[in-house]
């Protein structure tokens, strides 16, 4: 059954929900191109918004977009359109990412709705988390959430934990010895205070958490020595809960349906009632990326690594005005 003809309203509410995703640095790397004769929803890559120290292969870009066409699927879901979607349709426009069509009516019960109301609520917290265990059905719930969009997620014994744990501190090390890369992230992430920051993008200082006392964790400290006004310290998990996001393959169209993933797990651990946050640096470096892989097991290519657990909820960041990344033609 084909469904009504889209209007201006609702096709901006989608793309405010698909903008919410979560970026590398809060970059927000999409733009938008909708064709209302064809009720058609185009997703291209900002690559002037890429980050070439840090992501040269664009990896951590189709990441970003693969969240945000996750959450243009359930919000359109949600309103109760079948989103019938093609990634990279077009051999010879690497940037053109995947084409939405919205003809379509959903399913009566689809559980991608039951996401939506979590979509504004997810927030990466880089804040302490709770020592409490993950209910095994929890765990077992975000695997098959990951296992729905074509991707794996593992959560590894507590030995590899600490290897990751150390391979953050050795990227952390590589950072601050790369002035590409610590050009990148001063350009994002702002440090001064929100009267003095406006931007619609990058990292805000509220956002940036408590720096770490004690242990190692794996927060990314984004500040690289710069200083923060009012910002405290504080003791963060000793036993943090990690888990793999991975793909058999390594591929642009792997990235896409990694990305697509990791956000249908984030909803759902939104949903659920947990945090989380994000680690990628040592996967922002060649010669460290595979000693991320657990070993026992049989994933091919780590494409995230996410720490989940209970506590307080992150600090929203600002998102471009949709005229910014959505055109109507």
């Amino acid at each position: 059954m084909t469904a009504p003809t889209l209007n201006t309203s609702a096709v901006t509410a989608f793309i405010e929900a698909a903008a919410a995703a979560p970026s590398l640095h809060n970059a927000q790397p999409w733009k938008f191109r909708f064709h209302p004769s064809s009720g058609t929803l185009q997703l291209y890559a900002d690559r002037e918004r890429g980050l070439p120290a840090t992501d040269p292969d664009g990896r951590s870009m189709h990441l970003g977009c693969g969240a945000a066409l996750f959450n243009l699927r359930v919000t359109a879901v949600a309103a109760g359109r079948e989103p019938t979607v093609r990634l990279l349709p077009d051999d010879s426009d690497p940037s053109l990412l995947a084409e939405v069509d919205l003809t379509g009516t959903a399913s009566p019960g689809d559980p991608l709705a039951l996401l939506q109301p979590a979509i504004h609520r997810r927030h990466t917290s880089r804040n302490p988390f709770l020592e409490d265990d993950i209910p095994a059905a929890v765990i077992d719930e975000l695997c098959g959430a990951a296992d729905l969009e074509g991707a794996r997620l593992l959560f590894p014994d507590a030995w590899h934990v600490q290897s990751m744990l150390d391979l953050v501190q050795d990227a952390e090390c590589r950072e601050a010895c790369d002035p590409g890369v610590r050009g990148e992230t001063a350009r994002w992430v702002r440090t001064e205070s929100t009267s003095e920051n406006t931007a619609s993008d990058g990292i805000p200082a509220a956002a940036l958490g408590p720096g770490q006392w004690g242990a190692s964790s794996p927060v990314r400290d984004l500040t690289n020595g710069r200083a923060v006004a009012g910002r405290g310290w504080a003791p963060f998990e000793k036993q943090p809960h990690i888990a793999l996001l991975g793909t058999a393959q390594d591929r642009p169209v792997d990235w896409l349906r990694a990305g697509q993933a990791l956000e249908r797990v984030w909803l759902q651990a939104t949903t659920d009632g947990l945090v989380a946050s994000l680690t990628s640096q040592p996967l922002e470096w060649p010669e460290l990326r595979w000693a991320v892989r657990d070993p026992t097991t049989a994933m091919g290519y780590v494409q995230m690594v996410i720490r989940l657990g209970y506590g307080p909820e992150g600090q929203s960041t600002p998102r471009r005005p949709v005229a910014e990344v959505l055109d109507i033609v």
